[in-house]
């Protein structure tokens, strides 16, 4: 967020920020509040000597040792409350008196993460194992496989996943076309590993919309695949841990097992399996693409908006690993976006893209020599990161006569490096035999695009002639790769793939040339979940964790790895930079990590609070191994306080009993004592496989207890180390109660409750009925009071947390509340450890009583100075509050206590709401510093459409003068609205102006953003300090000063004159933009409008644009990765002679006069709609 330009004297970020002259000691404020006139002429050295004279008026702006010594009784009041009532020390000595119950273990970092990257490996590699199983049962079963011409749909029985679905759908292809497939009809049962109903004993099919089931093709590949089933369940007996199971074709069929029905959405299913992430990963080697599109004036219309959807579909068949640019040409060739070079195809650089292609416009003439020309050029860029593999372009045009030779013999002959594919797209009578001739002399492969119906199709197959070498490299190509995190189609939730790719292995006969057509992509899935479990959670303490990163730096493990959105068409693609805040060290790490190295190193780096809300800045130990057979690298964070940590050995005590432990064991548990011993909340974890989980705590406690009843704690169905941990904590913390808090009056120091925090999982609040207002979350490790309390030496306040859309804070029944916490570190035998959290919950409205009381001159409890009209006093924060504003702001920047009533309800927002003025001030002169960062698995609604007709989406309505010329009939115009109406009747949801897209796709519920973040944290001023605001009339004294052993800045300051000054406003805030549709259909403003979503931190409630990261400007300093260490694009046995061939039919003239007078009289032109999604996933 850009700072507000510079008002009334305050500095600018980044310049020098050189405080200003103190007026000294006794500096006066005129005593009447409207400024005399004298004082507007006056210059402004003479007014400041004038403000500092004695005797202009009965009160002074206090004095520099005044006010630290304000500062000093709050800091004695806070630390006295503390050591009374937070029980430090007590509690120190519970954990000593009971050091029988417990030993201190240490977390080794380098054994751990080897040992966890060991455990990982060889969980993928059971999957590897059945992988292969698969892919060379799957070779021998199409080699033995005889071709049958007259098979029929009724000789294959399968189970249609989408059956179902279509069986209700009366507009489905199977109620159209009169299935004749022999469709089983399956039972299924709940199965809570896969998330789903299934069953075991059969695999399920499923074929995409656009593909017909009766094609000879597709029942002769369902006749073969049917013998995988047996395969797959063998696999799944000698593995019962496997997930889903799932055979990829090229011809789009679907295998996959256990069966299940399939989520399909209840309007279109546009899933394809050859647009998976994994399948596209396992059938080519990376890909270095430039896509160029002719825009010659000859392609208008219909064919150019062809051409921009084929382009969105050609760039949505590429990955992470892959290299793409896009340029247009006629007489000359440019790039349709600012990127200048090949750049990576991860998700916001295509986005990019689409936006950009949607702003091509036909004009000039053809030029073929300038769009290679510049091709050529950008895969000769050797200056750039690139796959360095596979290199390809992509031409979409109308047709020409042009063939370049010229270009191909300076570029790419005689060696043939760079594939070149020709699309013809739309109807025309142009000779393709051009086209034709460039796609069989460059290794490529000559497709048509004549309607919208063939662009998913021929955008893909592509894929196919990239598999070649990959078949002909034979055994040295069976490699397993696995993807990076992506959404499962069939719900599983985020998993990782590993993939192996399945090669034909026919020959046409004795002696012939072998097959180089890839069969399809075998896949496994591996739940995130089940690495996650492989993981040590709870004895790293509540900061520190296991992380894993991929080839291109991505995370696959990470604790901020929390996708908002889920959407299955794209891979999660969070980079390790992007889930923690950058810096130098950690780009180091992350290279080292994709570099498979290991390593170790220590360092002082920035993390974000777990509410989003502060900075801190810590200490943090980083260990990295590589993961042994994969891509991947493991890594494992801990900060020293959890270098160590307890283990409970209660053995002797209560695990000796053989039948099942008695409730009296639990008795502090149960909310029978609750009145007593203070509220508990127990952390929920998964202390035993058969306890039933529950949001509710209570509940959750109560099926605790009830299992405990029925089971010892040392059963094997337990997990020993947190249920004793637990045990042991209840304990301690009952001891703390019976020691300190019971006995002492909460009243008398104005608290609402006192609390202790365990790692244990022990959150116990007392008194009983404190725990009504208790909003923390009942997991210690999630609980932002406790992490930060880690992390911070001293106090830390947390004021309730205020959103601006809602109301403001009510104070009824003083339940509003501040807390206070702080970290219990014990030294035992020399290790230090951190294990519990205590803290108090002070009262807000009496503590703001007592904050002006602490910050005034007052000199005994009950009497405030007096000052006469003829003596001279300093103001305090007590009886001046009128004139003097007094407040405690946390290191975040919100308000914490203030000595205006008024702004009681404020206390938890930002403090620039309450005074921008002077927090602009406190952030110029450098107590507070600024962190902008942004997150990029934020979830947005999607944008509304524009403009909505009933009209054809997409169909170009000929003019009258197109009508009387009788040349238009016979041209390509009439037959390719043939074509579209056509496709229209066949698919009729395309004619369909439906505000909303296929119910149930991602498109039309959710999409992804960029949230940008901003916080503040205090920065490197320590002492105490004084300023002034200058803003001429309305300068401003004050005096901030931190609070020693808090987080705490004390201010005070004249309270304003006038709103000059409030011009300037730091705003602290989470803003998100949402992204423009896939296909637009006019290019996207300059500067378009962001909603703003407001959250607790947020300052303002209308929308504003967000300042997000330039795609641009980030392509030019790309971060480090590389791509898989295999690279299949050449093989000199491979036959090219397959190179694409074109085919049409004639038109009918009767067909197209009828169809010419339907668009005149019927189809009147109307408003183009904005479409939201690409016009061929209406299919």
């Amino acid at each position: 967020m850009a700072v507000p330009a510079r008002t009334c004297g305050a500095s600018r970020p980044g310049e020098a920020r050189t405080p200003r002259p103190w007026p000294g000691p006794g500096a006066q404020r005129p005593a009447p509040r409207p400024p005399r006139p004298l004082l507007l002429l006056l210059p402004p050295l003479l007014l400041l000597s004038l403000l500092a004279a004695p005797g202009a008026s009965a009160y002074s702006f206090p004095q520099q040792h005044t006010m630290q010594h304000w500062a000093r009784r709050l800091e004695q009041e806070i630390d006295g409350v503390m050591r009374i009532f937070g029980g430090v020390q007590h509690l120190r000595e519970i954990y000593k008196d009971n050091r029988n119950l417990f030993e201190v273990q240490e977390n080794e970092p380098q054994k751990l993460v080897e040992k966890v990257a060991g455990d990982i490996e060889s969980l993928l590699d059971r999957k590897v194992q059945a992988l292969k199983r698969l892919a060379d049962a799957a070779e021998n079963f199409q080699k033995a496989h005889r071709w049958q011409d007259n098979i029929k749909e009724e000789d294959i029985m399968y189970y249609d996943a989408k059956a179902d679905a279509e069986l209700d759908d009366p507009e489905s292809e199977d109620m159209e076309r009169g299935s004749k497939a022999s469709t089983l009809r399956l039972d299924f049962l709940e199965d809570p590993n896969f998330k789903n109903k299934v069953n075991y004993s059969y695999t399920a099919v499923q074929i995409p919309t656009d593909i017909y089931k009766g094609s000879t093709v597709i029942l002769n590949e369902l006749n073969w695949t049917e013998a995988l089933e047996n395969v797959f369940i063998e696999n799944r007996r000698q593995d019962p841990t496997l997930l889903w199971q799932v055979f990829g074709s090229a011809t789009g069929v679907t295998r996959y097992y256990p069966a299940t029905p399939w989520r399909a959405p209840k309007k279109i299913d546009l899933y394809d399996v050859r647009r998976r992430p994994w399948y596209i990963q396992g059938a080519s080697s990376p890909k270095d693409m430039v896509i160029i599109v002719d825009v010659s004036g000859s392609v208008s219309g219909l064919t150019l908006k062809l051409m921009k959807t084929s382009v969105c579909e050609m760039l949505d068949t590429l990955s992470d690993d892959d290299y793409v640019n896009v340029a247009s040409f006629n007489e000359k060739a440019q790039p349709v976006s600012c990127f200048t070079h090949l750049v990576q195809a991860n998700v916001h650089n295509k986005k990019v893209f689409k936006e950009a292609v949607q702003g091509m416009v036909a004009k000039g003439t053809t030029g073929y020599k300038a769009g290679f020309e510049y091709a050529f050029d950008q895969l000769q860029n050797s200056n750039i990161t690139r796959a360095n593999c596979n290199k390809m372009i992509m031409m979409f045009t109308d047709g020409g006569e042009d063939r370049v030779q010229d270009v191909f013999e300076k570029y790419n002959w005689p060696n043939r490096t760079v594939r070149v594919f020709t699309f013809s797209v739309g109807q025309h009578n142009y000779d393709v035999t051009p086209l034709q001739w460039m796609a069989c002399a460059n290794k490529g492969y000559y497709f048509e695009i004549p309607s919208i119906g063939a662009i998913r199709i021929n955008t893909q197959e592509y894929l196919d002639v990239l598999g070649r070498p990959m078949v002909l490299a034979g055994k040295e190509a069976k490699q397993v790769q696995w993807t990076n995190v992506y959404e499962d189609a069939l719900g599983l939730g985020l998993v990782l793939t590993g993939t192996l790719p399945v090669f034909n292995l026919t020959q046409d006969g004795p002696g012939e040339k072998k097959n180089q057509l890839i069969l399809g992509v075998m896949g496994i899935d591996v739940a995130l979940s089940d690495i996650k479990r492989l993981t040590p959670n709870y004895t790293l303490g509540a900061n520190g964790y296991v992380f894993a990163i991929d080839l291109n730096g991505y995370v696959l493990l990470h604790p901020n790895l929390k996708p908002q959105t889920t959407n299955f068409q794209e891979p999660v693609t969070l980079d390790f930079l992007d889930a923690e805040l950058e810096d130098e060290n950690k780009e180091e790490i992350r290279r080292s990590m994709i570099d498979g190295n290991k390593g170790h190193r220590q360092i002082r780096t920035l993390v974000k609070s777990l509410d989003e809300r502060y900075i801190d800045e810590v200490m943090r130990n980083y260990t990295w191994v590589p993961i042994r057979s994969t891509n991947y690298s493991l890594g494992l964070v801990l900060p020293p306080y959890s270098t160590f940590y307890l283990q409970a050995n209660l053995s002797d005590q209560i695990l000796q009993v053989k039948s099942p432990v008695s409730v009296a064991d639990f008795e502090f548990l149960l909310p029978s004592s609750f009145e007593s011993e203070g509220h508990v909340f127990i952390a929920p974890r998964e202390y035993c496989k058969d306890l039933n989980a529950s949001d509710n705590n209570t509940e959750f406690l109560k099926n605790f207890i009830e299992l405990m009843e029925k089971v010892t704690p040392d059963s094997k169905q337990c997990n020993n180390f947190l249920l004793h941990n637990l045990i042991l904590d209840t304990g301690i913390t009952q001891q703390l109660v019976e020691r300190v808090w019971r006995d002492q009056d909460l009243n008398t120091y104005s608290l609402l409750a006192v609390f202790a925090a365990t790692d244990g999982g022990i959150t116990r609040v007392f008194p009983n009925k404190a725990a009504e207002d208790w909003t923390e979350n009942p997991e210690p490790f999630n609980a932002s009071f406790y992490r930060r309390s880690l992390d911070n030496h001293g106090y830390v306040f947390k004021p309730p947390h205020q959103d601006t859309l809602l109301r403001p804070l009510e104070l009824e029944n003083d339940t509003v509340g501040v807390l206070v916490s702080t970290a219990v570190e014990l030294s035992l035998g020399g290790r230090t450890l951190r294990p519990a959290v205590v803290g108090v919950k002070l009262d807000l409205e009496a503590w703001a009583e007592k904050f002006k009381v602490l910050a005034s001159n007052r000199t005994h409890q009950d009497q405030p100075q007096k000052c006469g009209p003829s003596s001279h006093c300093e103001m305090d924060c007590e009886v001046n509050n009128e004139d003097l504003l007094c407040v405690l702001i946390d290191d975040g920047g919100f308000l914490v206590l203030s000595n205006q009533n008024h702004q009681w309800d404020q206390v938890g927002r930002f403090f620039s709401e309450v005074d921008a003025n002077l927090m602009l001030a406190l952030y110029n002169n450098s107590f507070y510093t600024r962190k902008e960062s942004f997150d990029y698995q934020a979830d947005c609604a999607p944008q509304p459409p524009g403009n909505l007709g009933a009209a054809p989406r997409g169909v170009f309505v000929p003019t009258i003068a197109d009508f009387l010329n009788l040349a238009w009939w016979t041209s390509a115009a009439a037959w390719s609205l043939f074509q579209q109406l056509l496709c229209g009747l066949i698919y009729h949801s395309w004619f369909q102006a439906d505000p909303a897209e296929a119910e149930g796709s991602p498109e039309a519920r959710e999409s992804s953003c960029v949230m940008k973040q901003t916080q503040y944290y205090f920065g490197s001023v320590n002492a105490s300090y004084n300023a002034i605001i200058d803003c001429g009339n309305c300068s401003r004294l004050f005096h901030a000063q931190r609070l020693t052993n808090t987080n705490l800045l004390f201010v005070v300051a004249e309270k304003p004159l006038c709103s000059q000054c409030e011009a300037g406003r730091l705003l602290q805030k989470e803003t998100h933009c949402i992204l423009p549709p896939p296909l637009p259909r006019r290019p996207r403003p300059s500067h378009p409008a962001c909603p703003l979503r407001a959250t607790a931190a947020s300052l303002t409630t209308h929308a504003r644009p967000a300042d997000g990261p330039e795609q641009c400007e980030l392509v030019q300093r790309p971060r480090y990765r590389r791509g898989p260490h295999i690279c299949f694009d050449y093989n000199a046995t491979e036959d090219t002679s397959d190179c694409g061939r074109g085919a049409s039919f004639p038109p009918s003239l009767s067909v197209l006069v009828s169809l010419q007078l339907l668009l005149l009289l019927g189809l009147p032109p109307r408003p183009q709609p904005q479409v939201h999604a690409h016009a061929s996933r209406r299919l």
